[in-house]
């Protein structure tokens, strides 16, 4: 026979009333939310995982047959994971790896601008296609951040974008004026990374 009166009954009876709270304070608020709209997603930041998490909405996309465009302004030297596996589904992503390597390998400031031109004419295609729900702007903040590419074009492209579209921009040193802009902004902190503290290189299936 179980006793009502024991402490587990009486904790298990607060829980059950806390949680009719929250659900009936929460079922409120969401009836005040508008149903959906195209959002500029922003991931900056130090730490890792900007791009991984960018990859991962897209890969969401494609299982919600959602067509996704994706540019990448810098990783273009790259065999990536991302890139191997979302080309498997050409129907639902479009793909470009448009950038020539880091800016500290290339050397050559020039050809980067041009590149990042290049890429960003790509990406306005893209944003201008209601075809694609998703466009991934990858790394785009590192050129912004070296005036690879003018940063009230970007501006100004963004708050033209279509409805319903969603626009994700990633990179760390999001300008302040694009992190104003953003629907969404996170931002990825560093605690401890196996290059810095153990000197481990980037490693396929994790970094790339």
């Amino acid at each position: 026979m179980i006793d009502n009166n024991t402490p587990d009954t009486d904790l298990n009876a607060r829980h059950d009333e806390k949680m009719k709270k929250i659900k009936a304070a929460r079922d409120k608020m969401m009836a005040q939310k508008i149903d959906k709209k195209g959002l500029i997603i922003v991931h900056t930041g130090k730490g890792k995982g900007k791009s991984s998490s960018a990859f991962g909405m897209a890969m969401r996309c494609v299982g919600h047959d959602m067509k996704v465009g994706v540019v990448q302004f810098i990783k273009g030297g790259w065999e990536t994971g991302e890139a191997k596996l979302l080309k498997k589904f050409p129907d639902l992503c479009e793909f470009h790896a448009m950038g020539a390597g880091f800016t500290w390998e290339t050397q050559n400031r020039v050809q980067d601008v041009a590149l990042a031109r290049e890429a960003w004419n790509k990406a306005l295609e893209m944003m201008r296609d209601p075809s694609f729900a998703m466009v991934i702007l990858d790394e785009i903040n590192i050129v912004l951040r070296y005036d690879f590419l003018p940063l009230d074009d970007v501006l100004a492209a963004l708050a033209d974008k279509l409805p319903d579209q969603h626009v994700v921009l990633t990179g760390r040193n999001a300008p302040d004026t694009l992190i104003e802009a953003a629907d969404l902004v996170t931002e990825m902190t560093m605690i401890k990374h196996p290059f810095r503290e153990q000197g481990i290189k980037a490693q396929i299936g994790v970094e790339f």
